[in-house]
């Protein structure tokens, strides 16, 4: 793995170096897919639960829990500002406040969201926080991204939903920004997962999910992927290779047994 200490621009690693990139791999996709549904069989059987097995990039980094963790509204709230001042800072709109300008498309987006119900209820000083947190992260953003060109075909909030055992286990994830195609004859999409934390032991499980969901939606490996820290500036980045889809796979496996297991 890659550790960048905050670095000078995230896009110049991004893409690695591109004569060195493999050869496109479309073939690895279907064996994950087996490996999953060959688990999900040992695990559930031939039944079908009333309730359906849900697992995302949050539910791995669980402790003891299919459940997904349980974030403050304060802190939730900051991340889907921080996330949505990331989406028009690739679209290269101009943000004039990172706090307004990310609420104004939040309320645009989702009218009804309940955590802006939670925000509408903020005193005075709680508000001013949050705003200097979401400048804060913003800046960071911008410092370290840069422009990212039109030509690597930036899509941002990517989302990806996969079943097993006939509906009983559902696989899904949303990567906050995907650049590259797959359709060259070399590995060249490159995933990034912006997070308001600081980087840690659960890092590396999401950008490895990141990986295998990206490889199962599209059926092509992934050449990079990577997470960014908008608290410290720290960025780490995973070149995608069969070991590290394999331990994706593992990581999957292991909650759908702490589920059988509970």
């Amino acid at each position: 793995m890659l550790s960048e200490p905050a670095p000078e621009l995230v896009t110049e690693v991004l893409r690695g170096d591109r004569a060195r990139r493999p050869r496109r791999d479309d073939a690895t996709a279907a064996g994950l897919r087996a490996l999953l549904e060959d688990h999900v069989f040992s695990v559930f059987g031939a039944r079908r639960d009333e309730s359906t097995v849900v697992i995302s990039s949050a539910t791995l980094n669980a402790s003891g829990s299919v459940q997904e963790l349980s974030h403050s509204p304060l802190s939730r709230a900051r991340g889907i500002l921080v996330s949505t001042a990331f989406r028009l800072l690739v679209a290269q709109v101009h943000v004039t406040d990172p706090f307004e300008d990310s609420l104004s498309a939040w309320r645009g987006e989702h009218p009804h969201d309940d955590l802006l119900d939670s925000l509408a209820h903020l005193d005075d000083d709680q508000r001013a926080r949050l705003c200097a947190d979401v400048a804060s992260h913003f800046a960071t953003l911008k410092r370290a991204m840069g422009t990212i060109p039109s030509s690597w075909r930036p899509r941002t909030s990517q989302r990806a939903r996969q079943s097993f055992g006939g509906g009983t286990v559902y696989l899904r994830d949303v990567v906050d920004l995907v650049v590259g195609t797959t359709h060259l004859d070399v590995a060249n999409v490159a995933l990034v997962d912006i997070t308001t934390s600081p980087l840690g032991p659960g890092s590396e499980r999401t950008m490895r999910y990141h990986a295998l969901m990206q490889t199962l939606r599209s059926s092509v490996v992934p050449l990079r992927t990577s997470i960014f820290s908008s608290a410290t500036g720290e960025l780490w980045t995973l070149d995608v290779d069969h070991e590290v889809l394999i331990r994706a796979v593992e990581d999957v496996t292991r909650v759908l047994d702490r589920w059988e297991s509970s």
